[in-house]
């Protein structure tokens, strides 16, 4: 029994899962550590929107130092519960969203934080834009929705594509991240700062 345990032990510390999911993973796949990972992997990506609604009070605060010291990153990323928090996996996450602030340079975290003035301001940039460029006010509303779109994708987080895999989102890679860690993960916050700048 102790080397069951002892396996549980690893498993729970290499995904993040609960006691009797690692239990249950590792009895159906012969105690196999690596086939336990990949059925808890398997079984979590179908949980993962099950997870969002689970309350994130745990997680890090995390400082990221750029370019020797001409770039500083502040994030907060939250998850269910200290375990999570301490988990290798957890902090290369946090520090690889903290490497794309102080490179992509969002403003928002996601585009509901955006306040209303802000996207009021820029939908009137674009309209006259649109009618700079000689368009026909008929066509406006769909210039202006296309970079609407195009300033969300560039300022806020959760929409950016990921500086070390493009063809993912920030927001996919956080689905990821929660069904294979098997927690609901939350980017709180974050602030960058640029030496010199206002």
């Amino acid at each position: 029994m102790a080397g069951t345990s002892q396996l549980v032990k690893e498993l729970r510390e290499k995904t993040g899962a609960g006691i009797l999911d690692c239990q249950k993973a590792l009895a159906e796949n012969g105690n196999d550590i690596e086939k336990a990972i990949d059925y808890l992997r398997q079984k979590g990506l179908a949980a993962a929107a099950k997870k969002a609604g689970r309350e994130t009070n745990q997680g890090l605060v995390h400082a990221y130092i750029h370019m020797g010291g001409k770039i500083g990153v502040l994030i907060e990323v939250n998850c269910e519960t200290d375990f999570v928090a301490r988990n290798e996996e957890f902090k290369t996450f946090v520090n690889d969203l903290a490497l794309q602030v102080a490179a992509a340079k969002p403003a928002f975290v996601r585009r509901e934080d955006i306040p209303a003035e802000i996207v009021e301001k820029e939908k009137a940039i674009y309209e006259g834009q649109a009618k700079e460029m000689g368009k026909p006010p008929a066509a406006w509303p769909k210039i202006v929705e296309g970079k609407l779109e195009k300033f969300f994708q560039e300022s806020c987080l959760l929409e950016q594509s990921f500086i070390k895999d493009p063809a993912v989102t920030v927001k996919d890679l956080l689905a990821q991240k929660i069904a294979k860690i098997g927690e609901n993960m939350n980017i709180r916050r974050f602030t960058r700062y640029q030496l010199g700048e206002a």
